[in-house]
């Protein structure tokens, strides 16, 4: 196995990682905030109104909290595979084949573009 290859499986094993204790982490809080919730509406004794409150509030913190976590992720994924992608066009091998005329320095005209006005001299 090559030092690039190992590098991408230590690479992959670490994303594994990150996601399993991030997703149990939002977990664990969920059942944390539901679990204090479920205590507190007990404690109330039927006041319809702070019940209400306290159901209120447990639901915004589980559902923003599970809303960032998969958010993040999303942007993470996202930002890692154009990392990638964007490393393997610079590698050497992988070169993009030439489309038009070797490099002279100066820009290629535009097929349909106005020619640009003629320069004046110093």
């Amino acid at each position: 196995m090559s030092r690039d290859e190992t590098a991408a499986a230590r690479d992959t094993e670490l994303e594994k990682d990150r996601a399993r204790y991030g997703l149990i982490a939002v977990v664990m809080s969920n059942l944390a905030i539901a679990g204090v919730a479920v205590i507190g509406v007990w404690r109330l004794d039927g006041d319809k109104a702070v019940i209400v409150g306290v159901l209120t509030a447990a639901f915004t913190a589980v559902s923003s909290m599970t809303t960032a976590y998969l958010g993040i992720k999303a942007i993470s994924n996202t930002a890692r595979s154009i990392a990638l992608g964007s490393a393997a066009r610079r590698e050497p091998g992988h070169a993009a084949p030439r489309t038009s005329a070797p490099d002279t320095g100066t820009p290629a005209p535009v097929a349909g573009a106005p020619a640009p006005p003629p320069q004046r001299a110093p």
